[in-house]
Formats: C-alpha cells, sequence, structure tokens
C-alpha cells in the first residue's frame, strides 16, 4: 500500500500543538486518516519523544491489522519541529498543552500568529472554558473545543465544544473531521465540564471518597460499576489511566465554578503530593508496576 488515502471531511495538513500521550495519540488519529501531520514541541528531546510516541502507536496499529500499510510509507506524512512558524500550512491546529489556562491561552494566541485566514484553531481542553480562550484570540469564530478521550486511537468519541462566538461553519467543519476519522461527536455548549467531564469527574470524586471512608476497596467499586452498569472501566481505574494530576486540576476548576460538590477529597490531593499520579507513575489507586 502507499499512503492512506485522505478520509472525506479531514483536513489536508494538521498541526498538534504538544506530543505529549495526548498529542501524539491525536496525531495518531489524523495520520491515520491520511492527513499530513506536524507535532510542534518546546525543544529538540521533546519533539523526538513525540515522534516515538507516534511512530510506536502507528506501529501497534499495523501490527493489530488497524490498517494496512507501511510505517515507513505512512511517517512519510508526519514530522515533528520546534518552531510555531511550521503550522503556517496547516489548515487545522489542536493544541495539546497541560490544563493551565495561562499556559493555552499564550499557547494558542501564539500558534494563531501563524496560521492563514482559512485555517481553525482547536483546544483539546477537557474542562477549561472555551468562551474564556476564545476572548484572547482576533479570530474567535474559527476556534472551538475538540475534547479527545484517551487512548485516542482506541476511542470512538471526541466531544465537540462550541464556544460563544464559534461559527457554524466551524462547528459544521468540525462535525466532519469527527466522522472522517471514524469517531462519533458529542456535540456541547460550552460550560464547566461541558457533559463527558461533569459527569466522569463526579463520579470518580464520589468513588474516591467511599475509598477513603473505607466503604469498600478500589477494585470493588470499580468492578460494581463495570459489571452493574456496564461502564467498560471503573473510575478509579480511569483516573489511574487519565494521571491523578490531570483529574485533580479538573476537579479543582470545577470546584471554582460549580460549587462545593466537585471539591477534591483529601485522598486525591495526598495522592497527587506523594507523585502518586496512576499508569504513568507506575501507583495510583492501583499499582501499575
Amino acid at each position: 500500500m502507499g499512503k492512506i488515502n485522505l478520509a472525506d471531511g479531514l483536513p489536508g495538513t494538521v498541526g498538534v500543538l504538544g506530543g505529549g500521550r495526548m498529542g501524539a495519540g491525536i496525531a495518531h488519529a489524523f495520520l491515520m486518516g491520511g492527513a499530513r501531520v506536524v507535532v510542534v514541541e518546546r525543544d529538540e528531546q521533546a519533539a523526538q519523544g513525540a515522534r516515538e510516541r507516534v511512530e510506536s502507536s502507528v506501529a501497534k496499529s499495523i501490527e493489530r491489522g488497524v490498517v494496512d500499510g507501511n510505517l515507513d510509507e505512512i511517517v512519510e506524512s508526519f514530522s515533528t519541529s520546534v518552531d510555531y512558524a511550521d503550522f503556517g500550512g496547516c489548515d487545522l491546529v489542536v493544541e495539546a498543552v497541560p490544563e493551565d489556562p495561562a499556559l493555552k491561552a499564550e499557547a494558542l494566541t501564539a500558534v494563531e500568529a501563524q496560521l492563514g485566514k482559512g485555517a481553525y484553531l482547536a483546544t483539546n481542553t477537557s474542562s477549561l472554558s472555551v468562551t474564556k480562550l476564545a476572548g484572547h484570540l482576533s479570530r474567535p469564530e474559527r476556534f472551538l473545543g475538540l475534547h479527545f478521550f484517551n487512548p485516542v486511537p482506541a476511542s470512538t468519541l471526541i466531544e465537540v465544544v462550541i464556544a460563544e462566538r464559534t461559527s457554524p461553519e466551524a462547528e459544521a467543519a468540525a462535525r466532519g473531521w469527527v466522522k472522517g476519522l471514524g469517531k462519533t461527536a458529542v456535540v456541547v455548549r460550552d460550560a464547566p465540564g461541558f457533559a463527558s467531564s461533569r459527569l466522569g469527574v463526579a463520579i470518580a470524586l464520589e468513588a474516591m471518597r467511599m475509598v477513603e471512608e473505607g466503604v469498600a476497596s478500589p477494585e470493588d467499586i470499580d468492578n460494581a460499576m463495570v459489571l452493574g452498569y456496564k461502564h467498560p472501566t471503573g473510575p478509579l481505574r480511569t483516573t489511574d489511566i487519565v494521571g491523578l494530576d490531570v483529574r485533580l486540576g479538573i476537579a479543582e476548576y470545577l470546584h471554582s465554578t460549580l460549587g462545593d460538590r466537585f471539591a477534591p477529597p483529601q485522598i486525591l490531593r495526598d495522592k497527587v503530593a506523594r507523585g502518586e499520579l496512576g499508569r504513568k507513575s507506575g501507583k495510583g489507586f492501583y499499582d501499575w508496576n
């Protein structure tokens, strides 16, 4: 097989700012859809790490038979960079930096300055106000949220978040991108936590309180949701996969915007303080070693 044919609805060239677990997953998804993809990172070491993550992910997709292709041919359409100017030829750029409002605002402003007038810009935030982020931009009508889920290659959902000034054209384009990726769009208006994070975090925080109170073990709490409610993964194992630090940041934001029902339990704060961040650190509510 040669290069993958571009799926209907997908942009021809996609940029991703940040090549961590989520950014690499987003890059993988668009690359598999046939787009040319460039990931921009803060330095050469981080860019090399992003390349290794994406190439490893693509190789696994080939091994599993998800895509029929040759690794070398597919990654011909993939590049990494440390220069924002390399976003200049992109039709869409997805920002995937950590969940810090100031960091995201600064990054989005810098990216937008490089984009052509016809390009779209999206944030992968899982909880922050897309409307507030749009307030830093000169073309907010071409900006929206694209909340991908971890792990991106296996997930079938993308939450499309419509800010106050997002244009109908941008919303329609986003629906096309999601369809082109072979995933399902859930379209929500901008609100704290959107739909998925708000519900998912609420369940996870209550599960943590149950562990804290000695009601049941993490395994039994998760099994109750998996076996009783058909969740594919329990709330505590999902927290470990997402990252306890990420969940804490989201909970603190929701606490500040929606009130005490989203107050982070002490067990979550303590684990994060000890560096027990979940799968990425080897320990969270479960031992991943």
